[in-house]
């Protein structure tokens, strides 16, 4: 009698590191890249390598812990939605303590590195920590949860930007705002794959909210994350390979709103589109950085 062979268990390092999302990096590098741009930006270009080194430690460790966090919260709905179903807590891959042991190590991670920072630095990084704990629960309340993501995304530039110079000026709020606009644009995108599961399921996000009009809302998030991003580039005098980063972005921009527009795009699309946004990311980053020399 034929029998077919076990599949072997994936090891438990594995599950874990697929519950930290670490084999999906374009998540951990978002969140990296709007507070690499603060703390390039408020050092003009030059900061000092410990304090980046920090804060590419402290971003790992920070959206490690909210992807923990999200899926202790959404473990018995993830399995409702196709591309949320295989999640290490949704499988039961892994059981409910471990998620928590690891989102506690996940926080300590980051508080150890959160002492590195001054006052201002530090306690904005304790503030930031209850919107990453109730930003799961969002979904279940406020009709547009994606901004509360957004404002938790807009805490790397509050932080990072402190870190540098122990203040909060008007070219933070800038950048604070342009990152506000450009998570919620991305992720508004990036809802629009799972918009049949979280309607049947009765969950909220920004891409149900405005509905038909969800490209028409994407295009005006990045229009207001391109405007803020070039007044902060005259406010604080940026040189020319910004505004050529920029003209970049914004290139990318148009055509992904543009393209969203079409009707029947397959689910891959909006996954892809979210990818890019990394890329437009680090090409700003670049402009940025050279631009402040």
């Amino acid at each position: 009698m034929l029998t077919t062979p076990e599949r072997p268990q994936e090891p438990v390092w594995l599950v874990i590191i697929r519950l930290l999302r670490w084999h999906k990096p374009e998540g951990r590098l978002i969140l990296m890249i709007p507070a690499l741009w603060a703390v390039f930006l408020a050092a003009s270009g030059k900061p000092p390598l410990p304090l980046v080194g920090v804060i590419i430690l402290g971003t790992l460790a920070t959206s490690a812990a909210g992807c923990v966090v999200n899926d202790l919260w959404d473990r018995n709905i993830d399995t409702e939605v196709e591309r949320t179903r295989s999640r290490p807590l949704a499988s039961r891959a892994l059981s409910v303590k471990v998620g928590i042991v690891v989102a506690i190590v996940s926080l300590a991670c980051a508080a150890i590195l959160a002492f590195y920072l001054n006052p201002l630095s530090f306690w904005l990084s304790v503030a930031a920590v209850p919107i990453i704990l109730l930003y799961p629960g969002a979904k279940r309340v406020f009709p547009v949860p994606q901004l509360v993501l957004s404002i938790a995304w807009g805490f790397a530039v509050l932080i990072s930007w402190s870190a540098v110079t122990q203040t909060i000026s008007q070219a933070t709020w800038l950048l604070w705002g342009a990152t506000v606009l450009w998570t919620l644009g991305f992720d508004t995108v990036y809802a629009m794959s799972d918009r049949d599961d979280d309607r049947r399921i009765g969950i909220n996000s920004s891409a149900l909210f405005f509905g038909n009009y969800a490209p028409v809302a994407i295009g005006i998030f990045f229009a207001g994350t391109i405007l803020l991003l070039a007044w902060l580039g005259i406010v604080i005098n940026l040189h020319l390979t910004f505004w050529i980063s920029l003209a970049v972005a914004t290139i990318g921009w148009v055509w992904q709103s543009l393209r969203l527009r079409g009707r029947d795009l397959p689910n891959p699309v909006y996954g892809e589109m979210f990818r890019q946004n990394v890329w437009i990311g680090f090409i700003l980053l670049a402009g940025m950085i050279t631009g402040s020399w």
